[in-house]
């Protein structure tokens, strides 16, 4: 049986939330602060933390900074915060996951059974989003267990769009992370680059948003 921390300081969010996750068979462990969640977390072992950014004591970031120290555990952040920047903060942080409240009881379950489907990265120099793994520290991408050679500005370029996931990235963005505020190219550079990484990833994970930019989905 697959067990889950679910940190939650709102009572009512956390029963319900709880009762959904025991009726699909997991088993929940509850925190309704920071320093609980850290306490429990310490004390057991989870196959998933459900955590809450707006907690008392020690927020959710602080509680996921401690997490990663010594631990790849999937972590799923709750917020009521729907803000890019909280998002693109949280994957900063190797958040794997980020949900929205209100959610939907449904979503939340099949956000939880996907993410449990994947497991955990190996290593903390690994990055994992369906069959794709990212090795940060070799600067390698695997699909399906092949290594898939990149050049330096492509590996940072899917490693940005995979990090900001579900997120749109203007071409500006993408310029500004990978070749610098120095550069003084244009965007075609940026639409060149994401063609090659089409073409060598050899399937669709980067959708073009007219008009905006790039976002990486994994289908």
């Amino acid at each position: 049986m697959k067990k889950i921390l679910l940190v939650e300081d709102e009572f009512r969010i956390r029963k319900i939330t709880k009762d959904f996750l025991v009726e699909e068979g997991y088993k929940v462990v509850e925190a309704a602060d920071g320093r609980e969640a850290i306490d429990k977390f310490n004390g057991e072992a989870f196959d998933l933390v459900l955590l809450d950014v707006m907690l008392p004591e020690i927020d959710g970031w602080s509680v996921l900074r401690e997490i990663r120290k010594d631990s790849n555990v999937l972590v799923m952040m709750l917020t009521a915060r729907s803000d890019d920047s909280d998002q693109i903060f949280g994957y900063q942080l190797k958040a794997d996951d980020y949900l929205t409240k209100p959610f939907n009881p449904d979503l939340l379950i099949a956000r939880v059974k996907a993410l449990l489907r994947r497991g955990p990265s190996e290593s903390k120099d690994e990055l994992s989003f369906g069959n794709i793994v990212i090795n940060e520290k070799q600067f390698k991408v695997f699909i399906d267990g092949e290594d898939i050679e990149l050049t330096k500005k492509e590996f940072e370029m899917f490693k940005y769009l995979t990090e900001n996931k579900g997120n749109v990235l203007t071409r500006e963005q993408i310029l500004n992370r990978v070749w610098g505020y120095d550069y003084y190219g244009d965007f075609r550079v940026v639409d060149n680059h994401v063609k090659r990484l089409r073409k060598k990833l050899k399937a669709d994970y980067i959708e073009t948003v007219r008009g905006v930019g790039y976002r990486f989905e994994v289908k």
